[in-house]
């Protein structure tokens, strides 16, 4: 599949026209168990080969590798595609030599110290897309958002996003300089941003790009029960992963079986047509990001684009997968605790 120029789309009023999916290349370096470098890099350039133009990364991904990857692919990828390549970069997240967590810096001088760092691992000029993580606590997103809109002055970065923050943060960040989009995550079986976030964003005019529209695999229709998880692989804490709670959520994921099956199609591309139908219901500007570490994995999400979701389709799936179906939270509590997004 190609994705000709007609089909991106505006990322909010004020952020760049991008490709209907974005590539989140996490998994690549981290948290989902090992990933071959050569593959991952593959998978990027089909991606960009493909009119993919969305790259997603976080500094703090295997500290610092997986943003090390991506400028690899980009210095290895055709000049056409290396140059219609657009990166979003989150910052913030604290880590330690033994991969722990412990918790997260919006300081002016940290930001510009973090896009730093990232410009050189990249290997780029500027920044397309640069956002905090998660809400730093002690630091008023005014101050964070304004050192990015410096970097934004002085061509280090071209937009500012926002991740995983609640309507009364957005509206504030809004107030102190464009914002271009939200990204946080939202799929069949995460659906809270419904509620005021989704509303919020849609009123001021910034997009969402959503990650986890497949709940980290757990709804691709590819995860099964007795699946031996990596040591170092973050679902192993998951709480939608564990015990019952899995056993339920993977009944859902076989009722959304038979709607792809009647549709000709597989789950994953059934649950990534669903989040990109939602962007007409919600008047909001949304781009799935799909987590593929693989050529075969990217091309069956790619497919999705190609699934056609009617008024009684899109019902059927509801039934099948109502709001607030699914079992376990989306974090362990302790991150959970971090998401200025999910405070009521």
């Amino acid at each position: 599949m190609n994705l000709p120029a007609a089909t991106q789309r505006p990322l909010g009023t004020t952020g760049p026209r991008v490709s209907p999916l974005g590539l989140g290349c996490m998994g690549m370096s981290a948290l989902y168990g090992e990933a071959d470098r050569a593959e991952s890099i593959a998978t990027v350039h089909a991606a960009l080969d493909a009119g993919v133009t969305l790259l997603d990364t976080g500094d703090f991904y295997a500290m610092g590798h997986n943003e090390m990857l991506i400028g690899e692919a980009l210095r290895t990828a055709p000049a056409a595609a290396r140059e219609s390549a657009l990166t979003s970069v989150k910052f913030g997240a604290l880590r330690d030599p033994d991969g722990g967590w412990s918790g997260y810096d919006g300081r002016p001088a940290a930001v510009k110290n973090f896009a730093a760092y990232s410009l050189q691992r990249l290997g780029v000029d500027h920044i397309d897309v640069y956002r905090i993580a998660r809400l730093d606590p002690d630091v008023p997103i005014e101050e964070t958002v304004g050192a990015i809109a410096e970097l934004v002055e002085q061509g280090h970065v071209r937009h500012i996003g926002l991740s995983e923050v609640g309507a009364e943060t957005i509206r504030r960040a809004a107030a102190t300089a464009p914002i271009s989009d939200l990204q946080i995550e939202y799929s069949l079986i995460s659906r809270s941003i419904e509620e005021s976030i989704l509303p919020t964003v849609s009123e001021l005019g910034i997009g969402v790009t959503a990650y986890g529209v497949l709940s980290r695999g757990l709804i691709s229709g590819h995860f099964t029960q007795d699946r031996t998880l990596a040591a170092n692989d973050f679902r192993g804490m998951s709480p939608r992963f564990q015990g019952e709670n899995l056993r339920h959520n993977l009944g859902l994921v076989e009722q959304l079986r038979k709607i792809a099956e009647q549709q000709g199609v597989s789950v994953a591309q059934i649950a990534i047509a669903w989040v990109l139908a939602q962007g007409a219901r919600h008047k909001a500007d949304i781009v799935p990001l799909v987590g593929a570490r693989t050529r075969t994995r990217l091309t069956e999400a790619l497919g999705a684009l190609d699934v056609t979701l009617t008024p009684a389709d899109l019902a059927a799936i509801e039934q099948a997968v109502p709001a607030g179906a699914a079992a376990g939270e989306r974090y362990p509590a302790a991150q959970m605790a971090h998401l200025d997004s999910e405070r009521r």
